[in-house]
């Protein structure tokens, strides 16, 4: 019961105060409680529900007369978890519905409706699967997310929301012998060379982590780093950082690497694993909007701010906290960031600009206004890296999707191009 009292109350934290779910995590005193295999059921629990929340409302919405009131955020929670243990997690209906049932007669906030709560849970453990089976993959999503995609992506979006149902695979990011790792690790290696571990212990236990040979990175994630060119003994500026996969990969190609992020928390990650490969990089806690140095550099690399709904494979509570109108405004800070850089890179020198974004305005129509504005698009060849001549567009960016690599669990969605700073712009 404790387990699904703090995933409750990590529900609530999302849904109700709108907290990003790693903030919960690290802030809900119920969870930080938790050990061992309560901890990660908890953890499972949430995602669980997150990840299909919209298929689930639509099926409790056939077995309840009228929306539980406003005020009833853990009702509604628990209501919510004990749908996912059923339809989701496959949990037999005996434990998914009693647990569930005696987790809110325990709780002040819920124990008003385990009747109702029972009633409705058993009613879903007979029906719900067929019904949760017959919706559309879009179906799990905010109706206005996929309104978006299908006018982006058209068929596709179906797809790309099929792929954000189940848990991803674990990628890594080798600083050398990706291949001997990949045995070392029983994983497998994705076609652009990371790690894929279908299956692990706890990161931390894993062989290499200690000594620093690997660290975690989506294999969409590494794609950009690739796409600057050859940076041994250059100067290279990494623009908002944090958590850092970037700058240990610019580390590991022979670059001078500067690090700058404005959340001195996130560097303090970006620090630790440093210390643990035995990479090196300047770091600076700075607002990309305002840094500036005393000599440019030979490229810089920005991974901008965005709506992130390319992560909602790892990320499923990002599709319930964004708004519509997060799009406009980040597209909007993603030009200024830009532009700012235009002060930071040499005449002739590259900007890497990348998003973990789905959305065309955060990344071709962000690239539109800047070739205005004093850069010019450097064409992404498909041969430049193996494996990735699938994500180049007609264009010569870089396209990521969901959809793609099916057949090995799929990659996060990104979007990156190459530009060059036109000298004297």
């Amino acid at each position: 019961m404790s387990a699904r009292r703090a995933a409750a109350d990590l529900l609530v934290a999302v849904l109700d105060e709108a907290r990003a779910l790693d903030d919960a995590l690290e802030t809900t005193p119920s969870f930080s409680k938790l050990e061992g295999r309560d901890r990660a059921f908890a953890r499972a629990l949430t995602n669980a529900a997150l990840r299909r929340l919209g298929g689930i409302d639509a099926v409790l919405s056939k077995f309840l007369q009228r929306p539980l009131p406003q005020d009833a955020a853990h009702a509604r929670a628990l209501l919510r978890l004990g749908a996912a243990q059923l339809l989701v997690l496959n949990t037999p209906a005996h434990a998914g519905v009693g647990e569930t049932v005696e987790t809110a007669k325990a709780m002040r906030e819920a124990r008003g409706f385990a009747k109702l709560m029972n009633a409705v849970l058993r009613k879903v453990a007979r029906e719900g699967p067929a019904l949760l089976a017959a919706l559309p993959p879009g179906a799990d999503l905010p109706a206005w997310l996929m309104t978006r995609w299908r006018a982006a992506y058209g068929d596709e979006a179906g797809a790309i929301a099929g792929a954000l149902r189940d848990e991803p695979p674990l990628d890594l990011t080798v600083k050398q012998d990706a291949p001997a790792w990949a045995e070392t690790l029983a994983g497998a290696l994705t076609p652009t060379k990371s790690v894929r571990l279908a299956a692990h212990a706890p990161v931390e236990t894993l062989a290499g982590f200690a000594d620093g040979a690997w660290w975690v990175q989506d294999a969409a994630a590494a794609l950009p780093a690739h796409v600057i060119g050859n940076v041994d003994g250059k100067r290279v500026l990494d623009l908002c950082a944090a958590p850092g996969g970037k700058t240990l990969q610019l580390a590991a190609y022979g670059a001078q690497v500067t690090a700058v992020d404005k959340s001195k928390a996130r560097l303090g990650r970006l620090k630790e694993n440093l210390r643990r490969t035995g990479l090196n990089a300047e770091v600076t806690c700075a607002d990309a909007l305002t840094f500036r140095a005393e000599e440019k550099y030979d490229a810089v690399l920005l991974d901008a701010p965005c709506t992130a709904t390319g992560t909602l494979r790892r990320h499923p509570d990002v599709a319930w906290l964004r708004k519509p109108n997060d799009v406009r405004v980040l597209a909007g800070l993603q030009t200024r960031l830009i532009a700012a850089a235009a002060d930071l890179v040499k005449p002739g020198g590259r900007l890497i600009y990348a998003v973990c974004s789905l959305e065309p305005e955060e990344g071709p129509g962000v690239i539109a206004q800047a070739l205005e504005q004093g850069w010019r698009r450097v064409p992404i060849d498909d041969e430049e890296f193996a494996g990735a001549g699938d994500f180049i567009t007609p264009e010569g960016d870089l396209r990521t999707l969901p959809s793609q690599w099916p057949e090995i669990g799929g990659l996060d969605g990104f979007f990156a191009a190459r530009l060059e700073r036109v000298p004297d712009a």
